[in-house]
């Protein structure tokens, strides 16, 4: 079972030679201080990583050497690894409209009249941009909101709220 209140901070990618090194996508802020935040762990907080050394490799890449892998066997073995850490472990955001993704889960879903949607039980991102998923307030399947300012106008997370203001509806006819 996963543990709450993780954020994810990066990614392992392919090996990189053979003497254990591999391939790192960091989301942070500095892509070079995912090597400072100490130990990082996989999803469940069971399997602790600790990242020995970082360097660029391109623009959007790390290689990153990890402490207990000295062969590409052992970096093969990474492959995919996502790593993340207790939220409580990150620095506060600094402006009053900063805030984590992962501070999102749980807040209220409401309109600008105060009607209420739901609670946010995941932001998700498959690629095309972030997406608000929430959990309706009558029940029933997820509802799912792309997390831009026009659909997501106000964010609070010290209130508790999210704005949601759902984008009009379109039909498409068949053929």
């Amino acid at each position: 079972m996963a543990v709450k209140n993780l954020v994810l901070l990066g990614r392992f990618g392919a090996p990189h030679g053979v003497r254990g090194e591999i391939r790192l996508q960091s989301f942070t802020g500095d892509p070079l201080a995912i090597a400072s935040y100490g130990p990082l762990t996989d999803k469940s907080g069971k399997t602790s990583v600790k990242l020995l050394a970082v360097r660029p490799q391109g623009k959007d890449m790390l290689v990153a050497r990890v402490e207990g892998v000295s062969d590409r066997g052992g970096a093969e073995r990474l492959t995919g690894a996502e790593l993340y850490i207790a939220r409580d472990k990150l620095p506060p955001p600094e402006d009053e409209d900063e805030f984590y993704l992962a501070d999102l889960v749980g807040l209220r879903a409401e309109t600008r009249e105060g009607a209420r949607i739901g609670t946010v039980v995941a932001v998700r991102n498959f690629g095309a941009g972030d997406i608000l998923e929430i959990s309706p307030a009558q029940g029933g399947e997820t509802l799912m909101f792309p997390f831009t300012r026009s659909v997501a106008p106000v964010v609070s997370v010290s209130e508790g709220v999210v704005i949601i203001e759902p984008p009009d509806e379109t039909e498409v006819e068949e053929e």
